[in-house]
């Protein structure tokens, strides 16, 4: 496919976002940042251990915290039922206890803002016939998907509440990769309005470039996936040196369990080293992409969205280290999940930069 004339050009540029949609879009990408504010905050939660210590699933109802002494000594008088309680924390006293509801309080109380926050406008846009028939089912596709979102974090916290003191780190994984769904697929919809005819799709190259890009995201996707095993099974905890585990490339200890397949899901030596390994691949994968990007000199955005991409990889990288050698320090630990996020964001950006053109 050879480039267009330069009307062509001119008039995807005059076109890229009619007036009608361009709020659209820019309510997408405010759902987005939520949806990015809402890993961090879940990250904090995880962290400070604050994750099991709301035992009722009160969907709107539970949007105000306890408000009188009273409810907060029901609502621990629960929590003192949990493993969670009896094995780490009966020292704790009610005061101990508010202080670690309040991160699980907010975090629950964020998700459903998000929902309000994605419906209300939806259901305005759909009224004032702003959305298009293409739209409307990839709209309430995310909207279903966000509350089958809320279902799978308590899902996720119901397997601490019975008999193990912490949650499955299966379901971490399945919260955490659930809500990185969500947030590309804001990120995406929203691109697909404020410029439905990118550039640098009109080069053939793009189609090869976007094939690697592909590929790219679905390794960070994968090493995401084994970052959740790290932290549910608290393997951030353990070998806190880089690039050598206890003085080895490969630590001995990740033939430890049997099956031998079942090391790379639940042993913490062999779960860490997946989860590095996977990271330094990604980062290599995607700095060759970015640098073959920039290099192509696409019209458009791309070689700038590869530039920044680039960027972002190799300080989410440091922060990988960073939280390894802090021992998992909170501030840097959640930087950490935040910065994953911006990468998929990215990736999902110049996913969309290098669309082909028909």
């Amino acid at each position: 496919m050879g480039s267009p004339p330069v009307t062509s050009l001119t008039d995807t540029y005059a076109s890229r976002a009619e007036p009608t949609t361009r709020p659209i879009a820019v309510w997408l990408l405010a759902c987005a940042g939520m949806v990015f504010a809402m890993a961090v905050i879940g990250a904090i939660t995880r962290l400070t251990e604050s994750g099991l210590s709301m035992v009722e699933w009160k969907p709107l109802i539970g949007i105000l915290p306890p408000l009188s002494e009273g409810e907060w000594q029901r609502v621990f008088d629960l929590y003192r039922q949990t493993p969670e309680f009896r094995v780490y924390n009966a020292w704790m006293d009610l005061e101990g206890f508010k202080r670690i509801f309040f991160w699980e309080w907010f975090h629950r109380l964020w998700g459903q803002l998000i929902g309000f926050v994605f419906l209300l406008p939806f259901l305005w846009f759909l009224a004032r016939g702003r959305v298009s028939r293409d739209l409307a089912p990839q709209l309430a596709g995310l909207f279903l998907l966000g509350g089958l979102q809320g279902v799978i974090g308590w899902f996720m916290v119901k397997s601490g509440l019975v008999d193990a003191p912490h949650v499955s780190h299966y379901r971490l994984a399945l919260h955490l990769g659930t809500a990185i769904l969500i947030y590309a697929a804001l990120i995406r919809v929203a691109l697909g309005i404020l410029d439905p005819a990118p550039l640098a799709g009109w080069r053939p190259e793009a189609a090869g470039l976007r094939r690697v890009a592909r590929w790219a995201l679905g390794l960070a996707a994968v090493t995401i996936v084994w970052g959740a095993f790290v932290a549910g099974i608290r393997a951030g905890f353990a070998y806190n040196t880089f690039p050598l585990m206890a003085g080895h490339v490969v630590p001995p200890e990740v033939w430890n369990l049997s099956p031998w397949w079942l090391n790379a899901f639940e042993n913490t030596a062999a779960v860490q080293f997946l989860h590095r390994a996977l990271a330094l691949a990604t980062g290599a994968v995607v700095l060759v992409l970015a640098a073959r990007v920039w290099a192509a000199r696409l019209p458009g955005r791309a070689g700038r969205v590869a530039l920044l991409l680039g960027g972002m990889v190799v300080v989410q990288i440091a922060l990988g280290i960073a939280t390894l050698l802090s021992v998992v320090a909170i501030p840097v630990a959640a930087a950490h999940q935040g910065g994953a996020l911006v990468v998929v964001g990215l990736l999902v950006w110049l996913i969309y930069e290098l669309k082909p053109v028909r």
